[in-house]
């Protein structure tokens, strides 16, 4: 598990002042990024480092956001596979409120070769050592 914290923009918000839709799959991104990071997935598509391409995203909204207002992120990898794996992110407002949550399927990438590759070994051995369980 991985927790970011952020502050609501102003302008994020829209017409019925309330957070934007688009604006939660911005926090998902910031979140996914950062945990991306920190297992060896790069974003900056350096051709000699794996990274990651989203295959697949959505996001359930459960409560609205206002401005101004903190949020945080957690991220939980739910399953690995052999080239992709599951996170999904729970979305919480100032009050500790679960304001939404999204998930994304993202594949291992590698740019130098243009391909989705096998999760290495020590990939998914940080993984484990973040969530604290084994995948099978």
């Amino acid at each position: 598990m991985k927790e970011l914290s952020l502050s609501i923009d102003w302008s994020e918000l829209d017409l019925f002042g309330h957070v934007n839709n688009v604006a939660y799959f911005r926090y998902v991104q910031a979140a996914r990024i950062n945990y991306c990071e920190s297992i060896g997935l790069t974003s900056l598509n350096d051709k000699e480092k794996l990274s990651f391409i989203v295959a697949a995203t959505q996001c359930t909204f459960k409560k609205p956001l206002y401005f101004p207002g903190q949020i945080k992120v957690i991220s939980n990898i739910v399953s690995i596979q052999n080239t992709s794996f599951q996170m999904e992110h729970s979305i919480y407002d100032q009050k500790n409120e679960l304001t939404a949550i999204a998930v994304d399927v993202l594949l291992v990438y590698d740019y130098k070769n243009r391909s989705k590759t096998n999760m290495p070994p020590e990939m998914r051995k940080e993984i484990e050592t973040i969530e604290k369980k084994t995948f099978l």
